[in-house]
């Protein structure tokens, strides 16, 4: 029996993106794919990659068409313009003179890469269209803006394992975490993920359990906890050792009390014992009393 897909749905996919003017191959999860079409990145993390049907993993145009697909077929999925980079915008393309760029030790040239800080801090990236009587126009539309975008797919696998759902999510948003050091609980409506045993970088976990808990909402829970808490990891580190110091000083405390408390007790029944023995020797002696007294008795007679 074939298994369609839906919105909320954890799924793997595999796809190779393409530009539908020119055939050219911008992204794909197969690693051959890439190394052919010369894309290919060391860095790269190939293979299906799990996503959640609807959350805007993937393009818009695309997303949206995943939905009422079959595990296993193959589909070829057409992608326009507003749906997936966007028309170009004209008003994107700006004009520098050649020796902004000198000034920072960059000599432009048409297809050149640049980024450029604006004057309220934001950076963009861009690609130099021209360098022309001492003036560089810069295009800051995507590369891929204005460009009919066709994707060949296929959903290899929906994922059914509630726990299974959560790991493939840290794989999609913390591909550097060793998932076999992440601890896991879900319940019906709720799941609980520790981090505390993975090595990882304070801010890229921040960011991660930021965006990991909107994924998880995505998909059906209404409460996410993480160990450690975003606000743990945004305490400064004086703040954490001086926790630290004073939970020891509390378990210390707990431990002196409790060694009190025993001291106490065994102090108790050393007096019941000790009161225990001496009532013993007075039964003992009024019983040795009353013999001697009728021995005396018998005696006189």
């Amino acid at each position: 029996m074939l298994m369609k897909v839906g919105k909320g749905d954890v799924v793997r996919l595999h796809y190779i993106g393409k530009v539908k003017e020119t055939g050219e191959i911008f992204d794909t999860t197969y690693e051959e794919v890439a190394k052919e079409a010369g894309i290919y990145s060391e860095k790269g993390i190939y293979g299906p990659v799990p996503i959640a049907i609807g959350a805007g993993h993937v393009l818009k145009g695309l997303d949206e068409q995943l939905e009422g697909l079959e595990v296993g077929k193959k589909y070829v999925i057409e992608v326009s313009p507003e749906k997936a980079f966007g028309r170009r915008d004209p008003k994107l393309i700006k004009t520098f003179t050649l020796g902004q760029f000198r000034r920072q030790g960059i000599m432009p040239f048409p297809g050149l890469e640049v980024e450029i800080e604006t004057e309220s801090g934001k950076k963009l990236k861009g690609r130099v269209l021209s360098v022309s009587s001492g003036r560089v126009r810069v295009d800051f539309n995507h590369p891929l803006a204005g460009k009919t975008i066709v994707y060949e797919v296929e959903i290899v696998e929906k994922i059914e394992d509630p726990i299974e759902k959560v790991k493939a999510l840290i794989e999609l948003r913390l591909p550097m975490v060793d998932l076999s050091k992440v601890k896991i609980e879900v319940g019906e409506k709720d799941v609980k993920i520790d981090f505390s045993d993975v090595e990882i970088d304070k801010n890229t976990l921040i960011l991660g359990e930021i965006i990991l808990e909107s994924d998880l909402k995505f998909i059906g829970y209404e409460q996410v906890e993480f160990k450690p808490t975003i606000d743990d990891l945004l305490k400064p580190p004086e703040v954490k050792v001086e926790e630290e110091i004073e939970k020891e000083a509390k378990e210390q405390k707990s431990g002196e009390e409790a060694a009190e408390e025993s001291k106490e007790e065994a102090e108790e029944k050393t007096e019941e014992v000790k009161e225990s023995v001496e009532k013993t020797e007075e039964e003992e002696t009024t019983e040795v009393k009353e013999e001697k007294e009728e021995a005396k008795e018998e005696a006189k007679e």
